[in-house]
């Protein structure tokens, strides 16, 4: 399973796109729930594409679905993979799926999710008509059009990695790695890249929490007051304010040691290894989705006495982007050695991967060092002592 994944995602990736190409066929042939139809306000997207006519959209799904569909199978299944234009094909596809056509919707999902299982289950706080009315098919649409520029994501790196006879689960080659891709250089720029992503989103959480205080900081005495008379609405910005700075904090742990080990006051995991996806897989998720919601809030008008509303919001944009190259260069200096094509830095020590066919160390063969350290001492203990016994036998000379 794990060796065939390059083959099981670009399968999916073709069922992806032959199953959206046959739903863009559905509503360009006046089938019913066209996703980027108008809504009322409240449940605007503020997608890319909200509001375009289903009679240019719908056969434009139809010819990018079909023939996605048929590149997704030729990339996948292809012997001997050459060229740059598949593979930019997929990223364009990866990208317009994931970035462009999304909205705030994804970084919602993901910051809201605490409250939304609550609410699934006990509905607290009420005031919704069922997760229906916050899951509701505009917005399920973005996000299945997430998934979906996943996979073209994953596929068109497969491919690239498969032209350059690289291993496509790790992307290592023959070839010596670029001076940049060393775990010291990716510590250096990776630092940096922490920096950046921390300061990008110090001017939403000190708004938000001068706001919640009493302070009218970017926006007029009026805007603040009306917030002020909604209910929870100056609490929500408030915690979404403190979640940023809790990321901002996690952020840090993507160059620092406690990343890398887990610290004292985690007691039960204490000197532990730290998964490397356990921090790869929120980071990168986290990185991705705020950079559509930095997107949106560009597109947003902004009131001279209410600035403060959407600007600091653009900084996603910047947030997003920092983020995903710190927790790339921390991909670059956790990755163990490859399973696959058994290439690179064990997890464990500096020391590369063996390739040849002896006995690797503290196997039943070659046995652990530090037996073989205690066997050799026990050896000459005995051999020390049978020269005192007096039936030993006298030394020999030739």
């Amino acid at each position: 399973m794990r060796k065939n994944w390059p083959v099981l995602t670009g399968c999916a990736t073709a069922v992806w796109s032959f199953a959206y190409g046959a739903l863009g066929s559905y509503w360009a042939t006046g089938g019913a729930h066209y996703p980027f139809a108008r809504v009322r306000d409240d449940r605007s997207t503020r997608s890319l594409l909200e509001g375009a006519p289903v009679d240019v959209v719908g056969p434009v799904m139809v010819v990018l679905g079909l023939a996605g569909g048929v590149l997704a199978l030729l990339m996948t299944f292809r012997r001997h993979p050459r060229g740059r234009v598949p593979p930019a094909i997929g990223a364009v596809l990866a990208i317009g799926l994931m970035v462009a056509v999304q909205d705030y919707t994804l970084v919602a999902m993901v910051a809201l999710s605490p409250a939304l299982v609550v609410f699934a289950f006990t509905g607290v706080p009420g005031a919704q008509d069922g997760v229906g009315d916050i899951l509701y098919w505009h917005r399920v649409n973005l996000i299945i059009l997430f998934i979906g520029g996943l996979l073209w994501a994953v596929t068109a790196l497969a491919y690239h990695r498969r032209t350059r006879a690289a291993c496509v689960s790790c992307g290592r080659s023959d070839r010596t790695p670029p001076p940049w891709t060393t775990p010291e250089s990716a510590l250096r720029w990776g630092r940096g890249a922490v920096a950046v992503s921390v300061v990008a989103n110090l001017p939403y959480e000190a708004t938000r929490i001068a706001w919640y205080f009493g302070w009218p900081v970017g926006i007029s005495r009026e805007f603040h007051q009306m917030m002020a008379d909604t209910p929870g609405m100056l609490a929500m910005g408030l915690g979404l304010a403190a979640m940023g700075i809790g990321g901002g904090v996690l952020t840090h742990g993507l160059v620092h040691r406690w990343g890398e080990i887990y610290p004292r006051w985690i007691w039960f995991k204490a000197g532990r290894r730290v998964p490397p996806l356990l921090a790869i897989i929120p980071a990168a998720t986290v990185a991705v989705v705020l950079i559509p919601a930095g997107l949106m809030n560009a597109q947003l008008p902004l009131d001279g006495d209410n600035w403060a509303v959407n600007a600091p919001g653009i900084l996603w944009v910047v947030w997003g982007a920092a983020l995903g190259v710190a927790t790339y260069a921390y991909y670059l200096r956790r990755r163990p050695a490859c399973r696959r094509c058994g290439r690179g830095v064990t997890s464990r020590s500096d020391a590369p991967a063996a390739h040849s066919s002896a006995p690797r160390a503290g196997s039943r063969h070659a046995g652990n060092p530090a037996r073989g350290l205690r066997r050799s001492r026990t050896r000459s203990t005995r051999s020390a002592r049978a020269g005192t016994r007096p039936d030993a036998a006298p030394p020999t000379s030739g």
